[in-house]
């Protein structure tokens, strides 16, 4: 399958790296906030970190309109996946392809439920790494793309190849999302809390909380049907300790916004108390996060 454009929809750091590494070979549009996207438009999309670049993709503040053929790549925060999605069904075409690219789980079934039948929806993850503080400007950090298994994959792979990301075709998505899910669980809120780099919270004094974060998440993905590999906890500490970049979450709570948190840990709590599997250490988290965005004057009910 061939694509004739790429829209990102949500073009916060995460985003921007796709639409800055794709707009060498293809026609793109990256829609974010007001401030990013004139940026953009001025001084073109500033990338730094493994490489130095300036990119010059479209950019906009909504999605105007979806020609035949457009792959979609949805990397709004989890929380937004339902209105962004819903501001686009109305054009929404059969050969239309939706990627979701978020942290989380249980993205997929909110978009699909709004979507339905309208266009393709498939799940991705990345261990892509991006930080985003100043508009028009984004640090990254190189990692690879999974993609679900489907008929349009492979095409979706190769157009991410040919721009320079490192992609390929997972057979067993649940399980990768499972396991981001569970380094997120670690990361995102220790770094939240303790605003720090990620490899920081790798000391010695929070092991057993890091531990006891991973144990918890395994329990409760075995009640899902996952399947995990033995000594999980020391693999999820040598892959942390080679993360540079402060987390999504540290960079949400930094600016005063909304957190992820509740398709992260917030999550792994929800199926724990449906299943009767016991998470206080990740339901501790939560609700720290939670206090810290209503400290910051946000609320969940906004």
């Amino acid at each position: 399958m061939q694509f004739g454009s790429i829209i990102v929809l949500g073009a916060g750091g995460i985003g921007s790296v796709y639409g800055a590494f794709l707009s060498r070979k293809n026609d793109v549009t990256i829609v974010g906030n007001r401030a990013h996207v004139d940026a953009v438009n001025s001084n073109g999309l500033i990338i730094s970190g493994e490489k130095k670049e300036v990119f010059r993709p479209k950019a906009d503040t909504v999605v105007r309109e979806i020609p035949d053929r457009t792959l979609i790549l949805l990397t709004t925060k989890a929380q937004d996946s339902t209105n962004a999605v819903e501001g686009i069904k109305p054009p929404l075409r059969r050969d239309t392809v939706i990627v979701i690219l978020q942290n989380g789980l249980g993205n997929e079934e909110a978009v699909k439920r709004v979507v339905g039948k309208k266009a393709k929806v498939l799940r991705g993850i990345t261990t892509m790494a991006a930080e985003f503080f100043t508009p028009g400007e984004i640090r990254f950090w190189a990692g690879t793309t999974l993609i679900e298994h489907d008929a349009a994959a492979e095409s979706i792979a190769e157009v991410f190849r040919r721009s320079g990301l490192q992609a390929a075709i997972s057979n067993d998505i649940n399980k990768e999302i499972w396991n981001k899910l569970i380094i997120n669980s670690v990361i995102n809120p220790l770094t939240a809390v303790f605003r720090v780099r990620n490899r920081e919270i790798c000391s010695a004094s929070l092991q057993a909380v890091r531990h006891q974060i991973v144990a918890e998440c395994v329990a409760v993905g075995k009640t899902q049907g996952i399947e995990f590999p033995p000594k999980l906890e020391e693999m999820v500490d040598k892959e942390i300790a080679n993360y540079a970049n402060f987390s999504s979450m540290c960079q949400d709570v930094i600016k005063g916004k909304k957190t992820e948190i509740d398709f992260l840990n917030g999550r792994v709590v929800e199926l724990g108390r449906e299943n009767c599997v016991p998470t206080p250490v990740n339901e501790t988290l939560m609700y720290m996060i939670k206090f810290m965005e209503e400290n910051h004057g946000l609320s969940r009910e906004d």
